[in-house]
């Protein structure tokens, strides 16, 4: 019996452990292209923000300063419109990265249902099997002792 039950266990935990590596290899691949996708946006952005720097750098009088205006409000709109996007992307990947952790969590849990149920179903099968045999093993011994009474 205690056999039996440490077999049990030791398989939920296999079963508990495999899954367990799967959701931090999953949840890794999405820190990692997360990571990546944030890296290349920064790296865009240092990258315009220091030509537009290197363009300010430049200007010597009002009318340079003039038409450097414009060029600012557009690498601020692009800074914001790729922090946007990246935000959007990263989320994108955070809910489909989600998704898959359910769905892997949702197929443990349908295994364990169904594990559980086939162990319960033995379980009842066994116990109806002593019982018959408890029976048949209590009438006999009634039936010679009535006999024995005659």
């Amino acid at each position: 019996m205690y056999q039996q039950f440490n077999e049990q266990f030791a398989a939920a935990t296999r079963q508990f452990a495999d899954a367990a590596a799967q959701v931090n290899r999953i949840a890794l691949d999405n820190a990692e292209t997360v990571f990546g996708l944030q890296l290349a946006a920064i790296n865009e952005r240092v990258n315009a923000n220091f030509a537009f720097w290197g363009e300010a750098a430049e200007v010597r009088d009002a009318e340079a300063l003039k038409a450097l205006l414009p060029k600012a409000a557009q690498v601020a709109r692009e800074n914001l419109e790729r922090a946007v996007s990246t935000s959007q992307e990263v989320l994108g990947h955070t809910a489909k990265t989600n998704e898959a952790i359910t769905e892997l969590a949702k197929s443990q849990i349908e295994s364990a249902a169904k594990t559980t149920q086939a162990n319960v179903e033995q379980a009842a099968q066994a116990a109806q099997e002593a019982s018959s045999r408890a029976g048949s093993t209590f009438a006999s011994a009634t039936r010679a002792t009535g006999k024995s009474k005659k």
